[in-house]
Formats: structure tokens, sequence, C-alpha cells
């Protein structure tokens, strides 16, 4: 199973041939093993199929919970680093991984027969990054960032951010994560030729912006490279269950009291 991490691959010069670019998936949602006849979160995670039918070798399958915190341990690092990509901001950045994953444990037996859990969440997560209502959230003295110290780096931030967020979605996607360009135009939720013209407009925009000229290659290695200090916050898997818990708890009593509410005011409504 290979690590995830952004721009952990080779990009393209150009948009012909992508579908060959990873075999169809991403480089860093990294399927996790499936056997035969359970789901892979009943199933040890990092075991070699050899081990399979030996019942004195074979550990116990894995709980949710525990499939749940494997699956964060694998994907959050690399989550937080595209979606910095995408907004700019750490804090952020953060903030939209925990949230997926919160969401992704409110829906676990969704997320876990899925055919790649990994970018389920990151499609949640990128999502909640790039939701309008973000910008009118007013960002605190204190939580405002340096830009990158590097030229390049800080150029090429400044290009990414103001691409519109679709065209900078469809870049970080492609020449970030390493999805093939139907898989991108499919997270996008675009056709495969818009998400080739938005590929291209933001590759030209972006590259253009920088301070020497790069190839396809060269801008896959800057994008690997730019978040490279950014890490997930502290929190830990069984707080954000947890906290996905409460949250689904809350919304249960909000939906009870209104429905009571409601029909209260009906009864009166029909006394009177």
């Amino acid at each position: 199973m290979t690590g995830p991490g952004v721009g952990a691959g080779t990009g393209h010069g150009a948009v012909a041939g992508a579908g060959e670019k990873n075999g169809g998936g991403a480089k860093t949602s990294g399927e996790l093993p499936v056997r035969s006849g359970a789901e892979w979160y009943q199933q040890p995670l990092g075991k070699g199929d050899d081990t399979a039918d030996d019942p004195d070798t074979t550990p116990p399958p894995l709980t949710p919970g525990q499939a749940f915190d494997a699956l964060y341990a694998y994907c959050s690092p690399s989550l937080v680093q595209q979606t910095y990509l995408l907004t700019g901001r750490r804090r952020l950045a953060r903030e939209a991984v925990e949230r997926a994953f919160q969401l992704a444990w409110h829906r676990w037996p969704e997320v876990a027969v899925d055919r790649d859990p990994a970018g389920w969440v990151r499609a949640a997560a990128h999502e909640y990054a790039l939701s309008p209502w973000h910008r009118l959230r007013p960002v605190p003295r204190r939580h405002h960032e340096p830009p990158p110290a590097d030229p390049t780096g800080r150029a090429l931030l400044t290009a990414l951010l103001e691409l519109p967020p679709p065209y900078r979605r469809t870049l970080v996607l492609y020449d970030g994560v390493g999805l093939d360009l139907p898989d991108t135009a499919a997270e996008t939720e675009s056709s495969t030729p818009a998400a080739a013209g938005r590929l291209l407009h933001a590759r030209a925009t972006v590259t253009e912006r920088l301070p020497k000229p790069v190839s396809a290659d060269d801008l896959s290695r800057l994008l690997a490279a730019l978040p490279s200090d950014v890490r997930p916050g502290p929190t830990e898997p069984l707080a954000l269950r947890e906290r996905a818990d409460l949250r689904a708890r809350r919304w249960i009593h909000a939906a009870i009291a209104f429905t009571t509410l409601l029909l209260t005011t009906t009864a009166l409504t029909l006394h009177t």
C-alpha cells in the first residue's frame, strides 16, 4: 500500500493520456485491502494475503472504530496538505479535514463499503474548505499566517488562490493529488472535457506567475513541496468520533424539539 502524499508521483505535460496516470486512481487515497467475504474495515490492515487463511497468524478483524482510526492516521497528513493548497490557511485546512472525518464517522456504514474511503473523505474535506461562507468569517489577527518564505512558493500560493475554486481544485486534484482526468472530472462534478479545459487554463495561469517557466512535472513537485511543513492538528481520532456522535445527538434532539413545537402549534391552531 503506497503512502499518501501531495504530489507523490509525476505529473503530465499534457492532458492527453491522463487516464494512464496511475491506473485510474489517486496516489494519495490508497485503497485499503479488501479480502473476499468481508468489508475492508472487518479485515486487518497491512497484512499480506499469505496469512489470510491461517487462523494462528491472522489478527482479529478491525472494529469500525479501529478502522476509522487507521483511515485517519493513513490519510490525514496528506489531506491537510492538499486542503492547504486550496485555502492557503493552515487552520482552515485542519478544520476542513477534521469536519470531513466527523462526517465520515457519522456515515461510516456508507464510507466503509465505498470503493475508495480515503477519496470519500478527501471530497468532503475539499468541499468544506471551498465553501463560500468561509470568506465571510473574520480571521483573528493572531491567526494571520505569514506567506511562504521561498519566492517561488509564495508566487505559487498567490497564483493558486487567485484561481476560481473549480479551477484550483482541478489543478490540485490532477497535478497535486494525482487523479487521472476522468476521476478529476467526477470529483469536481464536471465533464471530462470541462475538467481538461480547467486544467490547461489553471496550469497556464499559475506557471506564468512563477519567477521562471516550469514544466508540468516541475509544477507537481512544487505543489508537493509547498505544504511540506503543514501538519494535522493534535486532535485524536477518538475525539473526532466523539464529536461526531455528539453532533448527531444534537441534531436528533433539535429535530425532536422542532417536531414537538410544530405539533403543539398545529394542535393549538385547530382548537382555536
